[in-house]
């Protein structure tokens, strides 16, 4: 099991002393883009002004102003995104070696992402994005996490515009031995009968087969399903103590939708949430609580990466 992290240790050690140093550049990063904004007032409003009464463009006038307004809060905000990015990446890199782990924020997904499509884990996109990889052992265990926020183009008319379909981790756990099947964990009711009479009762995904399980206690079918190309092996792997992790991993990251998939000698888990780790913030009073977070969301990953050690052979 993965020591917890004393986060009164961190906090009183290196990580500390570089937090306070950044209060102070986060102060004159807040004061900066204030002035920034009181320098654009002075472009921006008599620019739109102009445009609107002294210039006659049509509809291009309502783009060209709003254009401007965005490169304008775009040119305010920057000092502030600057300082928040680099608090969150000292923060992060800190929490990251205190329990033996690599950080990294940008990054290109790897096979734990791959599978997630080939297994229809995640819906269909046009345009993908990255960051926030966390790589090492944890619990033991080969581990990667890192976050995916994946959008689909959508057309009105003649405009076109992009949703977000899915953001959250994408976490790979390493087991020790290989899986005889494939197993897909998915919460109830997602894969639905035509009609919407009930659920299907197999699923074809990447050429195989995947039949629904019954489960040993009945009171999980109406948390999770369970599709699975071996029936026996599947309720080895998912008894009551992991899906309790299950539960308690979407607790701890504030998520919803949590999946996961037995496939070779890895877990594949995906979960549902808003931006995680953005541990930086403005207000240095918040530093430690910054902290506490990720440190609680971490835990609950090392728990799931136990209870697979658990798992009966």
């Amino acid at each position: 099991m993965i020591e917890r992290p004393d986060i009164d240790a961190l906090m009183a050690g290196e990580l500390g002393v570089w937090l306070q140093g950044q209060a102070a550049v986060r102060e004159e990063a807040k004061d900066k883009s204030n002035g920034r904004l009181v320098k654009s007032a002075f472009v921006v409003l008599p620019a739109s002004a102009l445009l609107l009464f002294g210039f006659d463009l049509g509809g291009f006038t309502a783009w060209l102003i709003g254009a401007m307004g965005i490169a304008g809060g775009v040119w305010i905000y920057a000092p502030r995104a600057k300082a928040i990015r680099q608090t969150k990446e000292g923060i992060n890199s800190a929490l990251a070696r205190a329990l033996g782990l690599e950080y990294t924020h940008d990054l290109e997904p790897g096979a734990g992402f791959q599978r997630a499509t080939t297994f229809k884990m995640v819906p269909h996109f046009h345009r993908s994005s990255f960051e926030d990889l966390w790589s090492g052992d944890l619990g033991g265990r080969a581990f990667t996490l890192h976050e995916a926020d994946l959008k689909q183009k959508r057309q009105s008319g003649k405009n076109t515009h992009y949703v977000t379909v899915f953001r959250g981790p994408v976490m790979t756990i390493a087991c020790d031995r290989r899986f005889h099947g494939t197993t897909l964990v998915e919460r109830a009711n997602k894969h639905k009968k035509f009609g919407f009479f009930g659920e299907k009762d197999s699923l074809a995904i990447a050429g195989l087969d995947l039949a629904k399980v019954d489960m040993v206690h009945p009171g999980f079918e109406d948390e999770f399903t369970i599709y699975s190309t071996d029936q026996v092996e599947a309720r080895y792997l998912v008894h009551p103590t992991y899906v309790e992790r299950l539960i308690a991993l979407e607790r701890a990251f504030s998520g919803k939708k949590i999946r996961t998939l037995f496939h070779d000698r890895e877990v594949t888990v995906l979960l549902e949430t808003s931006n995680m780790f953005e541990s930086g913030s403005l207000d240095a009073r918040r530093d430690r609580e910054m902290v506490e977070t990720c440190v609680a969301q971490f835990m609950s990953m090392a728990d799931l990466a136990a209870t697979l050690n658990d798992t009966p052979s």
